[in-house]
């Protein structure tokens, strides 16, 4: 039953992740994105690991996907952009190396960890606490500034993909054609 569970849910983050990459439509890509945080949230099910199911539906699925639709509204992007019409040869290549690099060290990694039969970062093994206090511990009191900057960072960001955003889009707008038709309104205000 344990296998039928982790295929089924393997299959949902593959689909999702599938859609999350190839999706032509911005929401289309959020909402493939919560597929796939949900069937990660039945991996961890799986694992028994409940805290952190709920933590990964309530945390992401719910407050991380709501914070990226809104900013697809927000910003207006949720029509599909030309990307042949931009010039992304040089993004595309460093993106490419950047992937290959990326494999490597993780294949690197998990090559390590087999051949020394042990993994590379120990875990703490304390049995006296649940895991839910270990959890905590370790994130309020070890990576909580890990935490705050990460949060600053996300703010950072969305405040810069709006101003960015706001910036390209008055760049769009086109004066003569906002004065021509209030120049048309008026001279026909005054013929009538």
């Amino acid at each position: 039953m344990e296998l039928v569970v982790f295929v089924a849910a393997a299959l949902v983050c593959l689909a999702g992740a599938v859609g999350v990459v190839l999706s032509d439509h911005p929401v289309h890509s959020a909402l493939s994105l919560v597929g796939t945080l949900f069937g990660i949230a039945v991996l961890f099910i799986a694992q028994d690991a409940e805290f952190l199911a709920a933590v990964q539906i309530i945390v992401y699925a719910g407050a991380i996907v709501v914070l990226f639709l809104f900013v697809i509204m927000l910003l207006g992007v949720d029509r599909t952009e030309d990307l042949r019409v931009e010039p992304l040869a040089g993004q595309r290549v460093g993106a490419a190396v950047a992937a290959g690099l990326l494999f490597a060290g993780l294949s690197a990694l998990v090559v390590a960890g087999s051949i020394t039969g042990k993994p590379s970062t120990a875990a703490p093994n304390d049995t006296e606490t649940s895991n839910v206090t270990q959890l905590a511990e370790l994130l309020f009191t070890r990576y909580l500034w890990a935490f705050e900057i990460t949060s600053v960072l996300l703010v950072i960001g969305v405040v810069g993909a709006v101003v960015l955003a706001r910036h390209r889009r008055d760049a769009y707008v086109d004066d003569d054609a906002a004065d021509d038709g209030a120049g048309l309104g008026a001279a026909e205000g005054r013929a009538s």
